[in-house]
């Protein structure tokens, strides 16, 4: 038997030992329950792949799947699985029929034909890494609880003697095996859940694991070629980092006098109202201004593909496709129906760790909303994550579209404002027989911004921020009453040029 020395035995998921706290402890055993098509399999070759590529023994014995299985397993992500030992065993008819036999106690007893074919196959591979698939099966073979109790203590001390890390398969229930759960090192349970509509999803939870701390609550995985991807849960404090804490302009001097100077560095701002009041205009306005002083963004687009996006954009004079051909900008196209929550999150940190954003775009806010299949519980994953993303410096810019176009009923479909450090504000309405748009800033935790409403003009020439509407009352409520003259309405019905 063979090692690499390490205390910790990696499980060659990356995900899965950032979560452990590096791997799991050597020279135990481990139980991996799930439902059928959870990904034990799969979780099981990956750990003796590593162990392989560590250059260590590993043996799998199979007393569910046949040998043609498990390579087809391993044909569908391309792996190669010379160097590993294979073990099949199915119990006989007489085995199973044998009220008497019983199975993985080589101490004191007798061993019947399966326990003394996997013994010796264990002592002639003399492995440091194993994986029994399944514990179901001895289960059945053991015929009762003490029986079966006695078979995992054997097998145990058994492998504990031979300093043997082995991962023991399980298709549990969700209650869990009782016996597994006192006698093994650790447990990992697998959950697959398929919702009312899209992809299923499917998460992991490392509900045991003795004398290490380990990241608790639920985590995100995906199986896809290549073996399980898992999405550890974000936990903000473990990030916090120093930076330059300043002011981010948009670009636009009507929209930074209107932010007190702009954005600061490390916040959140809000963009909401109705639809075709501007939201995404102006992130994108935001995204390449941030681009132009050479900065990286990254855009996450959940309403609209790219192609309408930088059509739009063009038509407004935002360059945004310049510097998504520069590289500068980077937008991503979210399905809400195929990726978990988990996964967004995994793709935002990976965007400002490994892609050095200093700028994150979401657009929009309800469409992470029907991402998640628990809705109570998107205010919590929504902190953590603007946490993480303040504590490294980088501005947030997340859209909310509202129901409604003009008056009283316009209100969005969740409440998120709390979250923003910034919240802008914009409406139509409707004067001299015309339809404008309004912008204002309704909250800013982070200094000082205007309280005057202005008007918003978007066409070729770009976005225009108006001068402001002084001589209207009632302007959010989409009905203003005008106090002017005429002569002086007509004379503002162009908006004065950003530019």
């Amino acid at each position: 038997m063979t090692g690499d020395g390490a205390s910790t035995a990696q499980t060659g998921v990356s995900g899965l030992d950032d979560i452990l706290g590096g791997g799991l402890p050597r020279n135990h055993i481990y139980v991996i329950e799930g439902t059928p098509g959870a990904g034990k399999t799969t979780l099981g070759i990956q750990f003796l792949l590593a162990g392989k590529a560590a250059g260590e023994t590993c043996l799998y014995v199979s007393l569910s799947e046949t040998r043609q299985e498990i390579q087809a397993v391993a044909d569908s992500h391309g792996w190669v699985l010379d160097g590993i030992e294979i073990h099949e065993l199915v119990p006989s008819q007489d085995l199973t029929a044998d009220a008497d036999t019983t199975l993985f106690h080589p101490a004191e007893i007798e061993l019947g034909e399966t326990t003394g074919s996997i013994l010796e196959e264990i002592e002639r591979v003399d492995p440091s890494r194993l994986v029994i698939d399944s514990l179901s099966e001895v289960r059945l073979l053991s015929q009762n609880p003490l029986r079966y109790r006695r078979q995992i203590v054997g097998l145990k001390q058994f492998l504990a003697r031979r300093r043997c890390t082995a991962l023991l398969l399980n298709d549990g229930s969700e209650d869990g095996d009782q016996h597994l759960q006192t006698v093994s090192h650790g447990i990992v349970r697998l959950e697959h859940i398929a919702p009312l509509y899209g992809a299923d999803r499917r998460r992991l939870r490392v509900t045991k694991l003795r004398a290490v701390r380990f990241r608790e609550g639920y985590h995100d995985f995906r199986i896809e070629t290549g073996g399980i991807v898992v999405f550890p849960r974000l936990i903000a404090a473990e990030h916090q980092s120093e930076f330059i804490r300043e002011t981010v302009s948009s670009g636009l001097p009507g929209l930074d006098a209107l932010l007190g100077g702009g954005l600061n560095r490390g916040t959140t701002a809000l963009i909401t109202g109705p639809a075709g009041t501007g939201k995404s205009a102006i992130v994108a306005q935001y995204a390449s201004a941030a681009a132009s002083r050479g900065e990286n963004v990254a855009m996450f687009t959940f309403d609209e593909g790219p192609g309408t996006l930088f059509a739009r954009t063009e038509a407004l004079g935002i360059p945004l496709l310049r510097y998504v051909d520069e590289s500068r900008v980077r937008v991503k196209q979210i399905d809400p129906a195929e990726l978990s929550p988990g996964e967004f999150t995994h793709q935002v940190r990976s965007s400002v760790d490994e892609e050095r954003a200093r700028m994150i775009v979401v657009d929009s806010l309800s469409g992470y909303y029907n991402a998640m299949p628990e809705e109570r519980l998107l205010s919590v994953q929504l902190h953590e994550l603007f946490s993480f993303l303040r504590q490294r410096g980088v501005v947030v810019l997340i859209t909310l579209p509202q129901h409604g176009f003009v008056g009283a009923g316009v209100e969005a479909n969740i409440d998120v404002s709390y979250l923003a450090d910034t919240v802008v504000l914009l409406r139509y309405f409707e004067t001299a027989g015309e339809v404008r748009k309004a912008i204002s800033v309704i909250k800013k935790r982070s200094g000082r911004h205007e309280s005057f409403i202005r008007q918003l003009a978007m066409d070729a020439q770009g976005l225009r921020i108006g001068p402001p509407l002084r001589d209207f009352q009632g302007v959010l409520t989409g009905l203003p009453a005008y106090s002017g003259s005429s002569t002086e309405l007509l004379r503002d019905r162009e908006v004065p040029s950003d530019r």
